[in-house]
């Protein structure tokens, strides 16, 4: 059952579930944060920019954090739980995904919400690293699903000592739908755009660089210009460039939902149920979760929101409870 023995209040004049979700990209500022970056070359040829920041030591926690879909390291929610962990003395490290970090990567292929063998490789780079730092891993959105659908794949063999996933897509088909209704359509049309330039720019950076195969295969997809919706999308691109054969096999394997029973790692789940990206019969039952997962589903707090406080003096929850619930041994 959902878990209340943490509470979050939304900010004064910010209860509205767009007004969370909007805050943090719109109008949260955030200090400049110092970091590290690492390019990783994974098996296939093409490679992940990690940006690393916290102290140094050998034995000091490691947090890893995945950004959601057309984020980023640089994405509010991932620089100030990097900060929320500085300040408490463990390290963290955030991943870009293909692609995301600023240039286009190398392959025609892209990251998406199934895409947990990038994270598998990961994790066996990060404890190659600092094999004597205990590891740790949060996911928001697209990454909490890649990390949901992980733990379920590797079962007891994920190294992980423990792993947070907020506000995640449990089920990416209905979640294609539930984003294509109401005020919704605004955040389809900023992720349509979005996802659309990253396309577009993996296209001319591939013509510039003579990268000639990349440059057939994505020509292969056909003009582009005439895709609205998610199902449009997935279908045409996201299937076809990862191995899918349609948007409906891509939204049935990528799925966080049908992999949660078969996690054998510590994880607390955090959601609203104003989610404006997922409906609520999208979450899972008590019945689908493994036993050492915590389900904290709250009333408010939008899609990766949970802003509180108030408007002179907002606070982030997520970067209050999620340090919290790491470091008390869950």
């Amino acid at each position: 059952m959902p878990s209340l023995t943490a509470t979050f209040r939304p900010a004064t004049g910010l209860s509205n579930p767009h007004l969370q979700t909007l805050w943090g990209p719109l109008w949260r500022k955030l200090p400049d944060l110092p970091r590290n970056r690492e390019r990783l070359w994974l098996a296939d040829g093409d490679f992940l920019d990690l940006d690393w920041h916290g102290p140094h030591q050998p034995d000091t926690p490691l947090v890893l954090v995945l950004h959601g879909l057309t984020g980023s390291s640089n994405s509010p929610y991932v620089k100030g739980l990097q900060l929320a962990l500085q300040g408490r003395g463990w390290a963290s490290v955030a991943v870009n995904w293909r692609g995301c970090s600023g240039e286009p990567n190398l392959l025609a292929r892209s990251y998406h919400s199934g895409a947990s063998e990038d994270l598998a490789e990961i994790i066996l780079h990060l404890r190659a690293q600092r094999p004597l730092a205990p590891l740790y891993a949060v996911g928001y959105s697209l990454g909490g699903n890649v990390l949901l659908k992980y733990l379920g794949e590797s079962g007891s063999a994920s190294q992980l000592e423990a792993a947070v996933a907020v506000s995640v897509p449990f089920r990416l088909d209905q979640c294609a739908d539930r984003i294509g209704l109401g005020f919704s359509k605004i955040y389809q049309a900023h992720f349509m755009r979005a996802m659309l330039a990253y396309v577009q720019d993996k296209q001319r950076h591939f013509k510039d660089k003579g990268h000639h195969e990349g440059l057939a295969t994505l020509e292969r997809l056909g003009p582009l210009n005439n895709l609205r919706t998610f199902w449009d999308f997935d279908g045409k691109v996201t299937a076809p460039l990862n191995g899918f054969s349609d948007a409906h096999d891509y939204y049935r394997r990528a799925s966080s939902r049908y992999y949660l029973g078969k996690n054998r790692t510590p994880t607390l789940i955090i959601h609203a149920s104003d989610d404006p990206f997922v409906f609520g019969h999208s979450l899972p039952a008590a019945d689908e979760l493994a036993p050492l997962t915590q389900f904290e589903l709250h009333n408010r707090g939008g899609h990766v929101g949970f802003v509180e406080g108030s408007l002179r003096n907002p606070g982030y929850y997520l970067e209050r409870r999620i340090p919290q619930w790491l470091m008390d041994g869950r």
